[in-house]
């Protein structure tokens, strides 16, 4: 669907990023259009399936999970189930990326405090050996494509 997103579809994504709650009268008035409009585009979208969700964003810190952590993953075999149900059941893995390299897994997670973390190790482990990077501070939020790919120069 990416090449018949306009650029005001564009513009009502980078809305709905910024607050999911946006009343459709408010985010048609940013895009320039009209309620109706602006809810039929918003309908269109998640029916292609481009907007897939909404959800709030939680301080971490203010509902107990203090330390966030970078955890890659080693995992030797190719059974990967037993890990996609830890993954399932496991609250504090916030998310889960598989990807190439030495690495085949790289999660985010949240712990109550290093003991905690220390104990999702140890189960992680058991999948394979695990490199940790606890984080300091979070430079920039997770905030979603804010426009259209751009075409590299060159």
């Amino acid at each position: 669907m990416t090449e018949s997103l306009d650029l005001t579809d564009w513009a009502i994504l980078v809305e709905l990023q910024r607050d999911g709650r946006l009343p459709l009268t408010e985010l048609g008035r940013r895009v320039n259009l009209s309620a109706s409009a602006a809810t039929e585009r918003v309908k269109r979208l998640e029916a292609a399936g481009v907007v897939t969700g909404y959800r709030a964003d939680i301080n971490l810190e203010k509902v107990g999970f203090t330390v966030l952590a970078m955890v890659r993953l080693k995992y030797p075999g190719n059974q990967h189930e037993p890990l996609h149900r830890v993954l399932a059941e496991r609250l504090e893995i916030l998310e889960c990326l598989r990807t190439t390299g030495d690495d085949c897994y790289t999660l985010k997670v949240a712990a109550a405090s290093m003991g905690h973390l220390e104990q999702l190790m140890d189960e992680l482990a058991q999948f394979g050996s695990t490199t940790t990077n606890v984080v300091y501070s979070q430079t920039l939020p997770y905030r979603g494509p804010l426009g259209p790919p751009r075409t590299p120069v060159g």
